[in-house]
């Protein structure tokens, strides 16, 4: 990454993310800009978290700088000639359509309307007139936001054979932030509800947030302490998804589930909820086992089918790793978003510097 200031040239494109965190909105806009930036674009990106963005950035030519409230992203951008901004939630898209001198494209990361509040709808109503094109991250989120959007999937890094599979271990994994929404309990109480437990089967959960006490209590009421385990946040992802069993998602509004395709690109096998993302994602494949996310019983049940049955977990692996290569990959994540550029711009965004040899993306988060 370059290192942060004033660019020697204008960027071709701003990415506008106004936190100092780093969970799914993030690794979308640091994957996104790798890309763009391997294929002659020159790209900055403010926001996100400064222990984080520079080093998931690093070997690329992707200038960052801090932006983590609307006022210092929209003072960044006045000293930034970019070409294109596109910005991701509501906060990006008001200091975007503030301060930007160039056309602003918004992604669309949650199924949600803007706005839970008078203010934020005041705000929806100042940015949705001053946006030229706007990006859905699957037809379950646009269907529920205002405004037409073009459905484009986020992509995921290939991964590529190394020789020997890892051998796989009998652990049904979760990555995800232990927060309300994920429903971190319902997915308990279908481990619970598996018996996969008292056949040597464990829950690991990668990833931390304010319900952890409460679920760790949970686990331990429903008789599992000895079978699930909390990881807490980590670092090493993809070497727990290429040695899980089984990865589990079984809430069904997920927007996307980015962990979901990151654990199709491992070939390792996926149980969803049916629903939302997951439908457009793992749904897609012939062997999908997609679970209803309110049927403890019946998500149970199929989790254990699939664990007991060694020869379909491997195939269903290696189908939805080659699903995951075909059509959630970056470059086509890239293509859908060069796309949307054109038609806001009026002609392609051509790049401006020689295309880079590509360069292999950082360690996924467990927190999502």
């Amino acid at each position: 990454m370059t290192a942060p200031g004033a660019p020697a040239a204008p960027p071709d494109v701003v990415h506008v993310v106004c936190t100092d965190a780093f969970a799914g909105v993030e690794r979308y806009v640091t994957t996104l800009a790798r890309t763009q930036d391997a294929r002659g674009l020159r790209v900055h990106v403010l926001g996100g978290a400064a222990d984080r963005m520079p080093a998931e950035l690093a070997g690329s030519g992707v200038r960052w700088s801090p932006a983590p409230t609307p006022l210092r992203a929209a003072r960044a951008l006045r000293g930034l000639d970019a070409r294109l901004v596109h910005a991701h939630m509501t906060a990006a898209e008001l200091a975007a359509t503030a301060a930007a001198r160039a056309p602003v494209v918004a992604t669309r990361h949650f199924a949600d309307r803007r706005g839970s509040s008078a203010v934020g709808r005041a705000v929806g109503r100042f940015v949705a007139p001053r946006i030229a094109a706007q990006v859905a991250i699957s037809a379950f989120v646009a269907d529920r936001v205002e405004g037409p959007s073009t459905v484009v999937h986020p992509g995921v890094p290939v991964v590529p054979r190394t020789g020997a599979e890892p051998d796989r271990r009998p652990v049904v994994l979760m990555a995800q932030r232990l927060e309300a929404e994920k429903r971190t309990d319902v997915a308990l109480r279908m481990w619970a509800a598996s018996g996969l437990a008292a056949e040597g089967w464990e829950l690991h959960l990668a990833g931390d947030g304010a319900l952890r006490p409460e679920l760790e209590a949970l686990a331990a009421s429903l008789g599992l302490g000895g079978s699930v385990r909390f990881l807490g946040m980590r670092a090493d992802v993809p070497a727990l998804l290429a040695t899980a069993g089984i990865f589990f998602a079984p809430r069904g509004d997920e927007p996307y589930g980015l962990s979901a395709v990151e654990a199709m690109a491992h070939g390792t096998p996926v149980v969803a909820g049916r629903g939302g993302g997951h439908s457009e994602t793992v749904g897609a494949a012939d062997g999908a086992v997609l679970v209803p996310p309110d049927d403890v019983e019946a998500a149970g049940a199929a989790l254990a089918r699939l664990a007991r049955d060694p020869e379909r977990r491997a195939a269903y692996g290696e189908e939805l790793r080659a699903l995951q290569q075909r059509r959630f990959g970056p470059e086509t994540h890239a293509d859908g978003i060069a796309a949307v550029y054109a038609a806001a711009l009026g002609a392609p965004l051509v790049a401006t510097t020689a295309p880079a040899a590509a360069s292999t993306p950082a360690a996924p988060e467990a927190a999502r």
